[in-house]
């Protein structure tokens, strides 16, 4: 009796995982956030004795990611429960959605801290140091991101989603960039990056739509 216990609840589990939802939404708001990290970009010149300092920052992308993760998650807590209502079965989506707002928010209040003391794209200074870049990459929409994926697994009790999320943030705190942006790129540098990050979410979220397939737990 308890082996059928046990199996049953590893079904219904099963069957209320909507995983490739969170992916693909996710990855259709980082493709569409190409324009603000493109176009967004102000920057400040104060003069100094040898020239000027230029200081860039881009509230636009800042509005950009509140906006869009805040209507992502909704649309994902909207497709879970559904999908729940649908099976007949109870949603544990939401501490989920709680959790990646939250990480969204605090990330923009570091993001708005950031802006004022007038970090950003400084033009004609040293690049930051190795640990300063990679605080730059872990303090960002993406790392939030995934970082709610694991709790997602946890709920889940996923283990492949766990090693996607990992996966993912191993991804998002290396900085590949295929050379772009050292030598050329110019203000298009940040692309490489951000397109890896979206096609990582795009081909997990096909991935687990193809192998929670509704005819395989019929």
């Amino acid at each position: 009796m308890l082996a059928q216990a046990r199996h049953l609840a590893r079904r219904v589990r099963v069957a209320q995982r909507v995983t490739w939802l969170p992916l693909l939404v996710l990855a259709v708001i980082t493709f569409a956030a190409v324009p603000a990290h493109r176009y967004g970009w102000q920057l400040t010149c104060v003069p100094v004795a040898d020239g000027e300092l230029c200081h860039g920052r881009n509230l636009a992308l800042i509005v950009y990611w509140q906006v869009a993760t805040a209507v992502a998650y909704v649309a994902i807590a909207y497709g879970y429960l559904r999908a729940a209502r649908a099976r007949g079965l109870g949603g544990r989506v939401m501490p989920y959605v709680v959790t990646g707002i939250a990480l969204n928010v605090l990330v923009q209040l570091v993001a708005l801290l950031l802006a004022n003391e007038g970090w950003g794209m400084p033009e004609g200074s040293e690049r930051p140091d190795g640990l300063a870049m990679f605080l730059t990459r872990l303090i960002d929409w993406g790392p939030a991101i995934g970082a709610a994926l694991l709790v997602l697994a946890w709920l889940e009790r996923h283990l492949a989603l766990l090693l996607f999320a990992a996966g993912y943030l191993a991804v998002l705190l290396v900085p590949v960039n295929f050379g772009w942006g050292t030598h050329w790129g110019g203000n298009w540098q940040f692309l490489p990056p951000l397109v890896i990050q979206g096609v990582v979410l795009l081909l997990g979220g096909l991935g687990f739509a193809l192998a929670q397939r509704p005819w395989q737990h019929r």
